[in-house]
């Protein structure tokens, strides 16, 4: 069972490396062979693009172990076309590590959606979120049509950004070289509730089924 240490209003970042040394004495001490056989080679079965978030640990909210997810975050979780470090991931975890599933997650919530739709003047995040600009002129057009309401459209703009993320994931030249090899990896969309802890589909993909 999980802990979760009240806050301290005088908070060191010591707590870190003694949670660490509980970890060890305790998780890691427990299941032992476990570790050693992890450590001698990871065999993770998804590939989870999610946001840097730091409510939303993967490991904790699928229940996973460790090396049963190979992970990227980023503010949003978006999947750049022009990104080196994503498409490195995508390249290692499908070509190497042989993962057949990938996962983006969104979250209610989350700030980086909520300055797209808002605005916002820091340079780089700004650029950054142009990339998701796709999901807010989606949500755009749906308000013209009905009124919505200030949480719906959040809501509405996660999913829409989460549908338009696998999109350009479907679309990257390295997904489709895996097609033409015939290692074709299944896309995934799913948001995460952070009130609930529900994780939500909201798309599947994949190339010819």
């Amino acid at each position: 069972m999980l802990d979760f240490p009240a806050m301290s209003a005088r908070f060191s970042v010591a707590r870190f490396l003694e949670g660490n040394r509980r970890f060890q004495r305790t998780e890691f001490e427990r299941h032992h062979a476990y570790y050693e056989k992890t450590a001698a080679r990871q065999r993770p079965r998804l590939l989870w693009i999610g946001c840097s978030d730091s409510r939303t640990p993967e490991s904790i909210i699928t229940g996973s172990r460790p090396g049963e997810i190979f992970v990227h975050r980023n503010v949003a979780n978006i999947v750049a076309f022009n990104d080196v470090n994503i498409a490195s991931v995508i390249e290692f975890s499908v070509k190497f590590l042989k993962i057949r599933d990938i996962a983006v997650c969104g979250h209610y919530g989350c700030g980086g959606i909520r300055a797209l739709d808002e605005g916002i003047e820091d340079t780089y995040i700004a650029d950054w979120l142009l990339i998701a600009g796709g999901a807010k002129a989606k949500v755009d057009a749906l308000a013209r049509r009905r009124k919505l309401s200030r949480e719906e459209r959040h809501r509405r703009l996660v999913e829409e950004n989460v549908r338009l993320q696998v999109r350009h994931l479907a679309s990257f030249a390295l997904i489709k070289k895996f097609h033409r090899s015939g290692a074709v990896p299944r896309l995934h969309g799913w948001v995460y509730d952070i009130h609930t802890g529900e994780i939500r589909t909201l798309t599947r993909w994949r190339q010819n089924g």
